[in-house]
């Protein structure tokens, strides 16, 4: 199927690793032009150097961090002066933080608050007048299931995600008579840095991986029997990024291997 993303021009938040570097491949792949952000300047060297190899200047690596507002509006610039303009922007920044309400004080809260609403909110006010040019904007964010189905080690990070899916839908409305569109897609469990750190920490090491990751589905309930890729959750990324998904705004696809609960 072709999505028809030969010639777009994107941005990829929190694109040096996962999900978002997934992503990042996809549209390359497909021939779109790409601009990728993270923090971590060495991450993203690492990331964007085999990319800038195989894919030349189609590829813009950019360090950045999308909560600090000259930060980004550097970052604009760079990328419209490199590509003349901007179609596609997904907004993939940010991690959880796993706490309960007992243990969350005003400081975490705060840092999660600006973390998942501003990593949203600066990048998408900084290119919203170049995706409104582009006559098809789309704007993909990069949300979790937790937004709907909260969880009682992730108070924090799940009340937050419920708002960040509420601006979702508030944007897609106000955006739509300029044509830009806005989805998202609710992640369940998707293998990730966050999931490998957190089996490095246990002090039970005798266990593999694989067998962690196994046990860990089973105890989740997932139906599908295992974690996601980021690969499968890039695709559903790309997918709604696209031309072929031109009809669809203010939707939210759910990348979480059937665990949802609700109907």
């Amino acid at each position: 199927m072709d999505l028809g993303l030969a010639g777009k021009r994107a941005l990829v938040t929190g694109g040096s690793s996962g999900i978002g570097l997934a992503a990042v491949r996809l549209l390359l792949e497909d021939g779109a032009q790409v601009a990728l952000c993270g923090r971590d300047a060495d991450r993203l060297e690492t990331a964007g150097a085999p990319l800038q190899d195989r894919f030349g200047d189609a590829v813009l690596p950019i360090a950045c961090d999308v909560r600090e507002e000259t930060a980004v509006a550097a970052m604009r610039e760079r990328v419209l002066d490199a590509f003349g303009g901007l179609d596609i922007l997904v907004n993939n920044a940010g991690q959880g933080r796993v706490s309960t309400f007992a243990d969350t004080d005003d400081a975490a809260w705060r840092d999660e608050f600006d973390l998942k609403f501003f990593s949203v909110i600066r990048p998408t006010r900084a290119f919203l007048p170049a995706l409104q040019e582009s006559g098809a904007g789309s704007i993909v964010v990069v949300n979790s299931l937790l937004a709907r189905q909260p969880e009682p080690h992730m108070v924090c990070t799940a009340a937050l995600r419920a708002g960040v899916q509420n601006l979702v839908k508030s944007m897609s409305a106000e955006f739509a008579p300029d044509g830009v569109r806005v989805n998202a897609i609710l992640l369940g469990l998707i293998y990730s840095g966050q999931w490998q750190r957190r089996y490095d920490s246990r002090t039970d090491r005798e266990q593999s991986l694989e067998d962690w990751m196994a046990a860990l589905a089973e105890e989740k309930q997932l139906p599908l029997g295992r974690l996601g890729t980021p690969e499968e959750a890039a695709s559903a990324v790309v997918y709604l990024a696209s031309p072929a998904a031109a009809y669809i705004t203010g939707a939210s696809l759910e990348v979480s291997g059937g665990i949802s609960r609700f109907a």
